[in-house]
């Protein structure tokens, strides 16, 4: 029922936070910061956005760091609680059978005490179009891990001055996000290099990553192929069909998105924060448009920033150790 009437209107607007509650969500949210670890491929793809960005906002991982955590007190949330109704822009979701009107006449009223000041409009995210140095920076961290990760990542470049989102879905669907992609064909199944290889792409941002498990001895021979796969694109050495299988896989995705409402909520908000204002639908149709020079313009723009790599301590004492001998 609308939310349960938006919580009973949110409660009261001047609300405080109780010290019991806040110690106990804080314990709680420590216990989830501390626990990324356990996930080293994630992990590694944080590290490599702290470290790729690490002069930006950016950087800061969605749950903070441990430290912040610890400092949180009930008052100073309270208050950084109240700040953010008066000054944050509001972006409201609905998906349900009430009609428009009614919806919008309800949110009016639920909203119409909201205590609200000088919007801060200036939140959107900074992108940086090109890497900070002329040369890959490269961080190596040691940790126990039963596999080498790496990860790469890369600037999108000038292309983000006008992004041609479609085309960016094709092409990072057609590099690693997907089975039948280059690098799942060329540097997992065909070279046998690593145990995963993938890439992802934030269009918020304007960076794409790869990542791949390997043998420590294998690491940078998948980093070379998995540059060849890229360099491959950008001269072009794909074929239509490579293109249309591509297009495929990005257009049953989007069709999947009014599957659920929660990924209708997350693709509408990246929507509103990237600024587009086409619907899945509309972008499944314009993916079938999306074509071989597109994607060779795309893939060249790219500069690659950084090389993560997570690595098991004990492989690097046993090198020092035969070194010595």
């Amino acid at each position: 029922m609308l939310l349960a009437m938006v919580i009973l209107k949110l409660g009261s607007w001047a609300i405080t936070m109780l010290p019991d509650f806040v110690d106990s969500e804080k314990d709680k949210m420590l216990e989830l910061i501390a626990s990324r670890i356990n996930n080293k491929r994630s992990y590694a793809i944080s590290r490599c956005i702290e470290e790729m960005c690490c002069f930006e906002n950016y950087a800061v991982s969605r749950f903070g760091d441990e430290a912040t955590c610890e400092g949180i007190r009930y008052r100073k949330l309270s208050r950084h609680y109240r700040k953010v109704l008066q000054e944050s822009p509001i972006e409201l979701f609905y998906c349900g059978s009430a009609s428009r009107k009614k919806v919008c006449d309800f949110l009016r009223d639920v909203f119409s005490t909201l205590p609200r000041g000088e919007l801060q409009d200036d939140i959107g995210t900074e992108i940086r179009m090109n890497a900070i140095e002329s040369q890959p920076r490269t961080f190596v961290e040691e940790m126990e891990v039963a596999q080498t990760n790496l990860v790469i990542g890369w600037r999108l470049g000038e292309c983000m001055e006008n992004p041609d989102f479609p085309a960016l879905y094709v092409f990072n669907e057609l590099f690693g996000g997907s089975p039948s992609s280059r690098l799942f064909m060329n540097v997992r199944e065909k070279l046998s290099l690593c145990y995963y290889a993938s890439s992802l792409m934030d269009l918020r941002k304007g960076i794409l990553l790869a990542s791949a498990g390997v043998k420590k001895e294998n690491c940078e021979a998948a980093r070379e192929e998995i540059y060849t796969q890229l360099e491959a694109i950008q001269n072009g050495d794909f074929t239509e069909e490579d293109l249309e299988t591509a297009k495929s896989g990005v257009i049953s995705d989007l069709r999947s998105i009014p599957d659920t409402q929660i990924a209708l909520e997350s693709f509408w908000l990246t929507q509103a924060v990237t600024g587009a204002d086409f619907g899945p639908l509309e972008l499944a149709e314009l993916i079938r448009e999306v074509t071989k020079e597109q994607i060779i313009e795309l893939a060249s723009c790219v500069d690659c920033d950084m090389v993560y790599i997570l690595q098991n301590a004990a492989d690097t004492e046993m090198e020092e150790e035969d070194d010595k001998n």
